[in-house]
Order: C-alpha cells, then structure tokens, then sequence
C-alpha cells in the first residue's frame, strides 16, 4: 500500500445499530503506522467503531459523509484482512473449542475461527503460522487444545493469529478482558514491541492502565462521538477523565503509565 495514504479517514459516518446511533456524525482520521488510542467508557461505540473498521458495519449514505481505508474507499474483504489483524472479545469467545494452538493461527489464513474440513492450509501457512508462534514464544503450544490454555496463552494465540499475514496494523478491542494483573503486564509488553517492530497499534479500551508508552495520542469517545483527541499528556487528566467517565476520578502517573483511582 502507498504510505502516504491513511490508515483510517472518517468524516461525519453515523453508524446505526438497530435504533441506536451507535457512532454520530463520527469523523476520526489515523495516519498509517501510528500507535493510538481510543478511550471511552462502555456503550460509548468502540466496538461499533471496530466493526466499522473491519466492514461488519457500514456507515449510512448520507451526503457529506465518507471512509476510506488506506486510501481506498471501496475493499474486496480478503483483500483487506491481510492487512489489519484484529484481537478481539469475540474472536475470544469463537475460538474456545478443542482447537489446537496451530489451528487457530491457522485459521487466520481463512477468516475463521478453526480449521474445517474445507481449509486446506499449505506448507507455507504451516511455516508462517509455526513462525508466527515462535516469535511469540508460544511454540510449545503449538499441540496444546484451546481448552486447556490460560487466559495469557490464549491471548498470545489470538495475537498469533492476527500476526500470521504480517499486517501493517494490529486492531486491539478491549484486549486486557479477562486477564489478571500478571497476563496484562505481560500483554503490555508484547503490544510494546510490536510497536518497537513497526508495526502501528490501534488500541480500543476503556482501561487507561492499558495505554503503553509508545501510545502518544489518545481519542477520547462518548455515545459515538469524538469529545477530544491529542497528546495524551493533555487528555489523560482527573478533569478530563471524570467528565469522559462521568464519575469523579483522579488520574495517577506511575512512570510512563497511568492510572485510576475512583
């Protein structure tokens, strides 16, 4: 893809989700390569966003409003899949069977959640998929069903999976679900160096403690609209924060990461 196109390029998309306007008059634009963060408390439409991103959704025709995707405003899905891997709530949940650790980074090749009997992986999926797993130093996994995996292992999977195509993006909705304190210090880490290996990082949390180092610009998200977006040095206040949430908050530095306390 040309770098000099975005990755996303919103202006004013209102998404419906049944008789809700889950995303309203959105505008959002994200360069290629760039670590973000969309921030928002529950039902504040990221995960609509995610699945606007990723063509589940689609915006209304409505005049004056447009999207593109890295530059292009009209995808074949399988042409863009390879291009943004996604870790999500519910590929979590679509994946809990007796797939082996394999098969799901395996299944990224086919857009689904397992192996079927209709997918015939080649030699080069089984070595890219074996090498993605190595890079995320879960190897040893690789025979292992889902069943029998920590919530940490399966996450690693999950990020294996969307690795697998080598994309230019990795998509994370709410990736610290589910997880204890040791698994989101660990996927912290990980989603660091992905940063580190060039790869852009699009964050969607309403976990402040989750936004990395790397992250230097926060969008701030309230029933489907952008509230503020900047340095995260500014956004990242007790005033902001508890205006976002609408619960009085108090925004903590430790180091380079932040916190709440209620």
């Amino acid at each position: 893809m040309n770098d000099s196109h975005p990755l996303l390029d919103l202006q004013n998309i209102t998404v419906a989700r049944g008789n809700n306007l889950a995303l309203n008059c959105f505008s959002l634009k994200i360069a290629a390569g760039e670590h973000v963060c969309i921030l928002g408390p529950n039902g504040s439409g990221k995960s609509t966003l995610i699945k606007t991103i990723t063509r589940e959704c689609y915006p209304l025709a409505n005049e004056g409003a447009s999207m593109s995707i890295l530059g292009r405003f009209a995808w074949n899905i399988f042409e863009l899949r390879p291009l943004l891997g996604i870790v999500s709530p519910d590929l979590l949940a679509a994946c809990t069977n007796d797939s082996s650790c394999l098969d799901v980074v395996l299944s990224g090749f086919f857009s689904s959640t397992r192996i079927f009997p209709n997918h015939h992986p080649s030699r080069d999926h089984v070595d890219r998929a074996k090498a993605t797993l190595h890079r995320m130093g879960i190897a040893h996994l690789a025979a292992r069903s889902v069943l029998e995996m920590s919530s940490g292992e399966m996450k690693r999977t999950l990020i294996a999976r969307a690795l697998v195509h080598d994309p230019e993006t990795l998509l994370f909705d709410e990736p610290g679900n589910a997880l204890d304190i040791a698994g989101q210090v660990e996927l912290r880490q990980v989603m660091r160096e992905l940063a580190h290996a060039g790869i852009g990082i699009l964050l969607v949390t309403h976990h402040v403690s989750e936004i990395f180092p790397e992250i230097e610009r926060v969008v701030l998200l309230r029933r489907g609209t952008v509230v503020a977006d900047g340095p995260k040095q500014k956004l990242l206040t007790s005033e902001q924060l508890s205006d976002l949430f609408e619960v009085p908050v108090q925004v903590l530095q430790d180091g380079e990461y932040f916190h709440l306390h209620a």
